[in-house]
């Protein structure tokens, strides 16, 4: 059910006791999933809304109120950010609005993130190192899933299985994607706290700091490069590069030099789950923006090379033959021995230097970056789950850079779907 700015204003009345609400504006959200606004209350304090729109995204804020009370004072006081807290609630039938004390600043789309520049990539690097330093006894504590490295990649052909299923990937695509899944050496990390819902708009900026993180509705312990595959749909690679050297700077533990190929593939097989997510409720809108951004994707990796995600090389691929035997199969061996073979084993063709591949606009209501979930058992939790690795990554010094860093930053610009923008602009 979606509700309008003014319908959260009464609401958060009712959910905190002397709450008077003299200004309201949309927010920027999830517009799938939560109607959210921004109020201003008669002593001049803000406040902020978020209200379901259907019972399972009320869980997920059932979910985050349990997040929130584990961020213990001491806890807090370790992070680089502010964290909400929630100051009532209410409950409509099956739903459950939430009202958070709100903290300074506002959300930035993903352009102007990247044009404020300044120290904003190096705040929301070290921002994504805090969350991913958090102690993980604390997702214990909230019961939350918990996945190990190989857990979590063997979680993954099950959803290109359903992804395939529908017959609407580019197959290009789907081999693509079973490659990386076939590469061991790619999912050798050492599992940590996870948001599981970042993008820009859950970032929170003021005088170019990062002054809070919000949206803590999907914690878990699991693959930290699920956390930076909203940042490659940027355009100005120097900015996703910056918000890299600056979270390995401040980890406190070794990062995996292979984090950004696992973001990238993260990224790219959300537009599948989004296409899943879309035909499993009936919208066939929605379903036919992400084929079409699928689609998009595919011809742009096929005109421009694309990033390898794999660490290790595809199968050797065969070059064509020639035109005048791709019409005449039974041409004669006397044309083999004049040199032109049908097929000959060359290697990998050279690609061209990829171009940046543009953006198609981001469909209403869609999800950021991995937050195209095949609904809530994408992130179920998973048993015997204890939150440790099965290997350790190769070692790669906080203050030095990935021994394949070029390999694992440079990478395609890919099609991204969209958080409507309700409050776009909006006064928070």
């Amino acid at each position: 059910m979606r509700r309008t700015p003014m319908e959260l204003a009464a609401m958060a009345s009712a959910a905190v006791p002397g709450l008077s609400p003299r200004g309201v504006a949309g927010a920027p959200d999830d517009a799938a999933d939560f109607t959210s606004a921004v109020l201003l209350d008669d002593v001049g304090k803000q406040w902020r809304v978020r209200s379901p729109r259907h019972p399972e995204a009320s869980i997920r804020l059932e979910t985050e109120l349990l997040v929130l009370r584990t961020f213990t004072p001491a806890i807090r006081a370790e992070l680089p950010f502010q964290v909400p807290a929630v100051a009532g609630t209410v409950r409509q039938g099956d739903l459950r609005t939430f009202v958070y004390n709100h903290v300074p600043g506002m959300s930035l789309d993903l352009e102007s993130l990247v044009a404020q520049g300044g120290r904003i990539p190096t705040e929301i690097g070290r921002a994504m190192a805090g969350i991913h330093d958090l102690p993980q006894a604390m997702v214990d504590r909230a019961v939350l899933p918990s996945y190990t490295a190989d857990e979590f990649r063997q979680r993954k052909p099950n959803e290109l299985d359903q992804a395939a299923t529908t017959g609407r990937i580019p197959p290009a695509l789907l081999r693509r994607w079973e490659h990386a899944l076939e590469d061991v050496t790619l999912w050798k990390f050492n599992p940590c706290v996870v948001h599981g819902d970042l993008h820009e708009d859950n970032l929170l900026i003021a005088d170019g700091h990062v002054t809070s993180v919000a949206g803590w509705t999907d914690l878990r312990i699991g693959d930290p490069a699920d956390d930076f595959a909203w940042l490659i749909a940027v355009h100005e690679q120097a900015f996703a590069e910056v918000v890299l050297e600056a979270y390995n700077e401040y980890r406190k533990e070794p990062v995996d030099p292979h984090l950004m190929r696992r973001a990238a593939l993260a990224a790219e097989f959300a537009l599948a789950q989004w296409l899943v997510r879309g035909l499993a409720a009936n919208d066939e809108a929605m379903a036919a923006e992400a084929q079409e951004m699928l689609a998009e994707l595919e011809s742009d990796i096929r005109e421009h090379g694309g990033q390898q995600i794999s660490v290790e090389a595809p199968p050797v691929p065969l070059r064509p033959a020639s035109a005048a035997q791709e019409a005449d199969p039974g041409a004669p061996a006397e044309a083999k021995a004049a040199g032109e073979p049908r097929v000959v084993l060359l290697g990998p063709v050279a690609p061209p230097q990829p171009a940046p591949a543009a953006v198609p606009p981001r469909p209403a209501g869609a999800p950021q970056g991995p937050r195209a979930r095949t609904e809530q058992a994408a992130a179920g939790p998973a048993p015997g789950g204890d939150g440790g690795s099965a290997e350790n990554p190769q070692e790669a010094g906080s203050a030095g850079t990935p021994a394949d860093e070029a390999s694992t930053t440079s990478l395609p610009v890919i099609p991204r779907p969209q958080v409507e923008r309700a409050g776009e602009g909006a006064g928070r």
